[in-house]
């Protein structure tokens, strides 16, 4: 076990883990389109992985930085589209309101 953290294996396990979801994300949503608001999410847990992997394996601080910026940088892109999500969904239920009350 101890080889299998120090190699940083352990992440590539978990890698394949998260592209084995990702495929299969695409295959219930039916197609890419409707499954790229589950990329930037995926995208950012696999970037801190990779700085993780980076960090066990003695990488040089600024691969480890890269990787951290990759993930903020998915994360932010994740916001952002839930954002719209969320405001696109608010959206039809102001409009029900009745205009001039208030």
């Amino acid at each position: 076990m101890d080889a299998l953290f120090t190699s940083g294996r352990i992440v590539d396990f978990v890698l394949g883990g998260v592209l084995a979801e990702a495929v299969l994300l695409v295959v219930l949503c039916r197609g890419l389109r409707r499954f790229a608001p589950f990329a930037a999410t995926l995208a950012a847990g696999a970037a801190l992985m990779l700085a993780l992997r980076a960090a066990l394996t003695g990488a040089p601080w600024p691969a480890i930085a890269g990787w951290m910026l990759v993930g903020l940088a998915a994360h932010c892109v994740d916001l952002a589209l839930r954002r719209k999500s969320f405001a696109a969904a608010e959206s039809p239920a102001r409009d029900a309101w009745p205009q001039g009350h208030g």
